[in-house]
């Protein structure tokens, strides 16, 4: 692909970038291909920003003695040090060789043995058989023209949005798969504009690929702050997921403490005494494989013990027990959540809404994730709802949001929500919370919001379906008098039946013609 295309304003080049990827794949799975171009765009990434600090390094070289070969040089400014074997120059120059699957894997061994945060993530399969070495030296090539001859903005910068599309893309060439790792962009963005993360600790004990941290930070930078502002804390129970976690982290210059490995945060929290700020996650669905009869007196479950068929309100539990006396959690369930009595989680359910700690519910349409059709939604806790911007009427209520009808079919099986979407139900909920941002005034609105007391939640016995609360949205009227719409319609109705008596004539006749009628 021509190197000049690939700028910013060129909206549509990652899924040039994509196709002209995915036909390099040949019959390898998508599971498998993920790591090898991955691999590829992570290390052009901080090939190009070692390059960036070697060339600046080397024109100050003379005046004020600094070596741009020392290593010390890069880490002080947080930079990756690239030794010379893995440079991108010196791969792409051997990409047309028959031993270049050799030289990508060591250049990987390399890079991981000089910067000790990377042992252990970078993949080291290059050279396998199975990887067609033609191919794979046209990829290198492909990759090796991102962001060149961009002008206005860094290659990083380029590259770290590539390395996002491609992840959604292969979860979705992964199906069921694909939604371990990853969550579609529109539900963390609507996360993230709904908790406003601008400063504080960020944690995600079921991080997949740590797309929660990256739109996280892009939201305190869009919002006038810094990259830094907030504290990356995350973990992650399959270690090829931690490893693309670390990686999404490091191509966008984010620094985060994901543990020295995978664990799972059920049986090994490599968080034990955090309290966060601010949660967001996606945990597994309805997971039946957790292992909870092993942790029946866990000091997490504080509002009852999670039935063992069902890590639902284990998650639940342990967002909350990970919460800072101020801090809020943001989070996707499967809609079972909402109203399942099974195995005492109604009992767990009823405890969290009697401890007022239930903020907003957000119902989702169906058809947003790649791993599932089934629709989903949010859940918003908050430790304390007393002394909220000055506001304390709000204790004692819970916002109730039904977005079924939002979104957007990108696909035949694939929906998304617009930035409109996401303002609309933001902006409800920012109204509602009276937050200092905001200068809506918060109304019900019937059919999509409402705010309800924890009186009117006892009613429906603590069920928290939104539709349950937010009733019918009003019908427009249409100027049409009743008489005359009354006339009209019968009128319609009597066409109607006229043109099905003659469809049920036609098709008598038919079948008589072919030998089946009376």
């Amino acid at each position: 692909m021509a190197s000049g295309n690939n700028s910013a304003a060129n909206l549509g080049f990652e899924a040039d970038l994509w196709r002209a990827a995915d036909a390099l794949r040949s019959n390898m799975d998508a599971a498998e291909y993920k790591h090898v171009v991955l691999g590829l765009i992570f290390l052009k990434y901080i090939s190009d920003v070692f390059e960036e600090k070697r060339r600046d390094l080397a024109a100050r070289q003379e005046s004020d003695y600094t070596d741009s070969e020392d290593p010390d040089e890069y880490r002080a400014v947080n930079i990756f040090w690239v030794p010379q074997e893995a440079r991108w120059s010196y791969l792409q120059a051997n990409a047309k060789q028959p031993t270049v699957g050799k030289l990508v894997d060591e250049a990987m061994v390399a890079i991981e043995r000089d910067n000790a945060s990377l042992k252990g993530v970078l993949p080291k399969d290059y050279a396998h058989p199975r990887l067609d070495k033609q191919r794979l030296g046209q990829l290198i090539d492909m990759v090796g023209n991102i962001g060149l001859g961009d002008k206005e903005n860094r290659s990083r910068d380029i590259l770290g949005r590539v390395y996002e599309y491609f992840l959604s893309q292969f979860a979705s060439a992964e199906g069921k798969k694909g939604g371990q790792f990853y969550t579609p962009r529109s539900i963390v963005q609507l996360l993230v504009e709904m908790l406003a993360p601008y400063k504080g600790r960020v944690y995600d004990p079921c991080c997949g690929s740590g797309g929660m941290f990256v739109q996280s930070e892009k939201f305190v930078e869009a919002h006038g702050g810094r990259v830094g502002d907030i504290s990356i804390y995350g973990q992650e129970s399959n270690h090829t997921t931690w490893r693309l976690a670390k990686m999404n982290l490091a191509i966008r210059g984010i620094e985060g403490n994901l543990g020295k490995e995978h664990a799972d945060s059920f049986h090994r929290d490599l968080h034990p005494d955090l309290k966060a700020d601010f949660v967001l996650a996606n945990p597994p669905f309805n997971d039946s494989d957790w292992r909870g009869a092993l942790l029946r007196e866990d000091k997490r479950w504080q509002y009852g013990v999670p039935p063992a068929s069902n890590a639902n309100f284990a998650w639940v539990q342990h967002f909350i027990y990970h919460l800072a006396p101020t801090g809020r959690a943001g989070f996707v369930l499967a809609n079972g959540s909402m109203s399942s009595n099974q195995s005492g989680e109604g009992e767990i359910r009823r405890a969290i809404v009697e401890a007022d700690l239930v903020d907003c519910m957000v119902a989702l349409p169906g058809q947003l994730f790649y791993s599932t059709q089934i629709p989903v939604c949010l859940w918003f806790l908050v430790r304390s709802k007393e002394g909220r911007n000055g506001l304390r009427r709000r204790s004692g209520e819970t916002l109730f949001i039904d977005a079924r009808k939002l979104g957007t079919m990108t696909d035949r099986v694939h929906r998304e929500l617009s930035d409109a979407d996401i303002a609309q139900i933001a902006g409800a909920y920012h109204a509602w919370r009276g937050d200092r941002d905001n200068t809506q005034v918060y109304q019900d609105v019937p059919g999509f919001c409402k705010a309800a007391t924890l009186e009117e939640i006892r009613q429906h016995g603590h069920i928290l379906t939104p539709g349950r609360y937010v009733g019918a949205a009003e019908v427009e009227d249409d100027g049409e008098p009743f008489e005359e719409k009354m006339a009209r319609l019968v009128e319609q109705w009597r066409q109607q039946q006229s043109e099905a008596s003659r469809l049920d004539d036609a098709i008598s006749t038919n079948l008589k013609a072919l030998g089946f009628g009376d």
